[in-house]
């Protein structure tokens, strides 16, 4: 087998592979040799079938396997000769048009290599990482949101008009062009004003009812409302107000402690401590990321594989279609053209990939079983009463588990690299980390 380069271009590279019809049809004949002790064909004993009814009976099916596992073997033997590494999928041509038995070979082989990443002094990076405790006022200000998810609702006194925030109990009967329909009649529902549970106008229209009291109200339902028969539809709602109550925050005791789980007050206190400071080191972990990889991203430069790029270019124009048309949900739509504003956040994001995939590497990071399994465990919550479907697809499917195990390297090699970096711990409050998070989302 021969093997020529054909193109060494940067990172492309091409290469030109001649595989001779004697290597080809000696590749056959071993593999005959190797089934015929297994094969029975009519007429003849097992093992006893002669190699030129073999050859006619089989010779098709394995001319094409030794045909591709010939290529495949020179292609991993370059490889590890040459210790290029691809960035995306070989393309493998055949290039003698018209081949046929008897005939040489010839196949064309291109493609990307991944660059070297050149070393970076990690000890030369600088960066400022939040530290907030969480005070006695962010901690009144949980317990106060939680007596509120805590509160009870007592009637108002009679006469006294229903506000927003209050709850109502009503029926009502919902009519278009005077004709009721399926779904607009309810008795004794439950209803809190201000909660948008309703098409627009409808809680607006019971602000200021008294218990006891029937008011029509007018409404309009939503163009794109679901039920397509009333969509864009003006209607009615004929209300009978059965009481008004107003809200009364649980107090922050000991008993609002135990519906939530804690003992006492005192533990309550403790956990919500505990979970603020967590998510405030959360969003300050995320902070000194970013910075860690502005700082990475201005210290090293290197060539980047053009597919690789134009890949996450249109991966990163897609996934913003998609938030700008929350509506559509599948991929049956015109193409998305990417911009320069795209290219260069996938220059960025490739840069910094292969950077951290090197750091990696050469760091041995690794993901063990233990911490994918926690990982797919947790993705699987989402699909309540599938769980068991998702898992055993996640553990027949590399490409998923690739997916899932990527983010959690990602972060155990800025682990690493905080652990390497010169990083300077500063107390701030709430309202410095706020302002840093906001900051990051508008970049």
């Amino acid at each position: 087998m021969q093997v020529t380069e054909t193109l060494n271009e940067g990172l492309k590279r091409g290469y030109a592979i001649t595989l001779t019809a004697a290597e080809l049809d000696a590749k056959v004949k071993a593999k005959l040799l190797e089934a015929q002790p297994e094969v029975a064909m009519k007429g003849f004993r097992k093992g006893k079938v002669p190699m030129a009814l073999l050859k006619k009976q089989f010779g098709p099916r394995i001319l094409g396997e030794a045909m591709q596992e010939s290529i495949d073997t020179a292609l991993s033997s370059h490889m590890e000769s040459t210790g290029d590494r691809p960035a995306m999928q070989p393309e493998v041509k055949m290039t003698n048009e018209g081949w046929k038995e008897g005939d040489d070979v010839e196949v064309s082989i291109t493609y990307e290599k991944l660059p070297e990443v050149p070393a970076v002094d990690l000890s030369a990076v600088s960066l400022t990482r939040l530290v907030v405790k969480a005070d006695d006022a962010a901690v009144d200000e949980a317990l106060k949101n939680l007596a509120d998810t805590a509160k009870n609702f007592e009637d108002r006194k009679k006469g006294s008009k229903a506000k927003d925030g209050d709850k109502v109990v009503i029926d009502f009967v919902g009519k278009v062009d005077g004709e009721a329909f399926d779904g607009g009649t309810a008795e004794d529902y439950p209803l809190v004003l201000g909660s948008n549970s309703f098409i627009p106008g409808f809680e607006a229209g019971l602000v200021g009812v008294k218990s006891g009291e029937v008011k029509d109200i007018d409404v309009t339902f939503p163009k794109d409302y679901q039920a397509a028969n009333l969509a864009g539809k003006a209607a009615v709602f004929t209300c009978t107000v059965k009481t008004v109550s107003e809200p009364k925050p649980a107090e922050v005791n000991d008993e609002l402690a135990k519906q939530f789980g804690a003992e006492d007050l005192a533990g309550l206190k403790a956990q919500i401590t505990e979970r603020l400071e967590v998510e405030y080191s959360g969003a300050s972990r995320a902070v000194a990321k970013r910075a860690l990889l502005d700082a990475l991203d201005k210290m090293i430069d290197f060539d980047l594989p053009p597919s690789l790029v134009n890949a996450e270019a249109g991966q990163i124009a897609h996934q913003l279609w998609h938030e700008e048309n929350p509506d559509v949900h599948d991929h049956n739509h015109g193409a998305v053209e990417t911009t320069d504003e795209h290219k260069r956040l996938a220059v960025r994001r490739v840069k910094l990939g292969l950077l951290l995939a090197d750091i990696g590497q050469k760091a041995e990071v690794k993901v063990t079983d233990a911490e994918l399994t926690q990982a797919v465990l947790q993705q699987a919550r989402q699909y309540r009463g599938q769980e068991r479907q998702f898992f055993d697809f996640v553990q027949q499917n590399p490409q998923m588990r690739q997916q899932i195990q990527a983010p959690i390297f990602e972060d155990k090699v800025i682990d690493h690299v905080f652990g390497l970096a010169n990083v300077t711990e500063t107390t701030a409050t709430k309202e410095d980390l706020q302002k840093a998070v906001e900051a990051l989302e508008e970049e």
